[in-house]
């Protein structure tokens, strides 16, 4: 009787090790997740590169822009829509912290990729001016919703 509960304690740790090993979580879970840190340095590196073939200055990074692109982020999410709401707080509470003289934003969602994204944004003229704007700095935010979304929130400022 003992071995037997030996026998089936050691299968179901083994079921156990399996079903929760580090591989099996990144590869099924969580495979666009993982990756967000990285579409986010892309996007704004194809941001730049726009940017520079028109003649203009490549954008910084700003850690602000980013605090704020990434609240808005979670916003949009917990709202399940995409929207610009409070962008007035947004832009008041960069202008505060790094005295900005201009303050602007774009946000997207539903593009699995940075290139999508870009060209999403590229097709809007709205979206597009906000791009080639008088900026100088920006922050790229992407995250994903419970359900696979992907939700994208740039913000653009000028110091």
């Amino acid at each position: 009787m003992k071995t037997k509960f030996q026998y089936a304690l050691v299968a179901l740790s083994l079921v156990l090790v399996i079903s929760c090993s580090k591989e099996s979580d990144e590869t099924a879970v969580y495979p666009v997740a993982q990756n967000v840190t990285a579409m986010e340095s892309e996007l704004l590196d194809l941001v730049n590169t726009h940017r520079e073939t028109l003649g203009q200055e490549a954008l910084s990074f700003s850690a602000i822009a980013y605090e704020y692109a990434n609240a808005h982020t979670d916003y949009m999410i917990a709202t399940g829509s995409l929207n610009h709401d409070n962008f007035t707080a947004r832009a008041s509470g960069i202008s505060a912290k790094v005295a900005a003289k201009a303050v602007s934003e774009n946000v997207a969602r539903n593009h699995d990729t940075a290139a999508k994204a870009m060209q999403g944004w590229l097709e809007s003229e709205s979206h597009k001016k906000t791009m080639e704007g008088n900026y100088t700095h920006t922050a790229i935010s992407i995250k994903e919703d419970p359900q696979g979304n992907l939700y994208y929130t740039q913000l653009f400022y000028l110091q």
